[in-house]
């Protein structure tokens, strides 16, 4: 499936959101998500489903001082 993630086209083979978070390293606990232009709460992660010609913004969030 051809999806846009942070602006970059790529071909995924996660079909799900989490599964997207997962095959592209993320912690799954510290990042966040929108889908279309709409947030999706992390409690839909894994059962919110992936289409051909989704934008995808991930934001992991990073600790520091």
């Amino acid at each position: 499936m051809r999806i846009q993630v942070n602006g970059d086209e790529r071909d995924v083979t996660a079909t799900t959101v989490l599964a997207l978070v997962e095959e592209l390293g993320f912690d799954v606990r510290k990042v966040a998500v929108e889908r279309n232009l709409a947030i999706v709460p992390k409690s839909l992660h894994a059962t919110t489903p992936l289409e051909d010609g989704d934008r995808i913004e991930l934001v992991q969030f990073v600790g520091g001082g």
